[in-house]
């Protein structure tokens, strides 16, 4: 019985989706990591959607509706490991502190995302959608790039908390657990965590 413990413990540490992470109970991805790769993605989208606003030539959109497919394919089928701007990203931010959020979150974001490309590209190739809309689904897709890179709201995941049939854990941002505090009120730093403090009366 020996080599089906074996299997048990390599299956555990090496998780389909996410990362193994000890004391954590669920895959994980590094949201640091995320949030890069989302910015650099929204560099290269803008700059190719901008291009194809004032000029009207959408070849760099194609290429990079192009490249932002294959990015979400080889997140959801090999490994984040080997994504483009996911990697890069992890180099970014190498020297910071992790902060570990749920796999099962940006599963359902990268499906999304992954949907929107495919739409994107079977209407700049097969169905030949008018350049308006093209621009207008690119435009939604930066949006959401933008929204997790620059503010660290997840879109995705925040469909997926809705939907999931189990409360998700390890949201980012903690969003799963958190309240913020009323207004006026203000936190207070105790070890690793904050406290909401009432605000001071006079």
């Amino acid at each position: 019985m020996g080599w089906v413990s074996t299997a048990t413990a390599t299956q555990e540490e090496a998780p389909s989706f996410g990362e193994k992470v000890d004391g954590i109970d669920i895959p994980v991805f590094n949201e640091r990591a995320v949030r890069a790769s989302a910015g650099l993605l929204f560099l290269m989208g803008f700059a190719a959607w901008m291009t194809a606003f004032y000029t009207g030539d959408f070849q760099p959109m194609r290429a990079f509706g192009a490249l932002f497919l294959i990015e979400m394919m080889v997140r959801l089928t090999l490994s984040h490991r080997f994504a483009p701007a996911m990697a890069i990203g992890a180099l970014l931010v190498r020297w910071q502190r992790p902060e570990w959020v749920g796999a099962p979150q940006k599963r359902f974001a990268w499906w999304l995302g992954f949907g929107l490309a495919s739409v994107g590209c079977l209407g700049f190739g097969w169905l030949g959608f008018p350049a308006i809309w093209m621009l207008a689904l690119c435009g939604l897709c930066l949006g959401l790039l933008f929204l997790e890179a620059a503010m660290g709201i997840c879109v995705g995941c925040e469909l997926q908390r809705l939907f999931a049939k189990e409360p998700p854990q390890l949201c980012p941002g903690d969003r799963c657990s958190y309240t913020p505090p009323a207004r006026g009120e203000g936190h207070r730093y105790e070890g690793s965590t904050f406290v909401d403090t009432p605000p001071a009366t006079r």
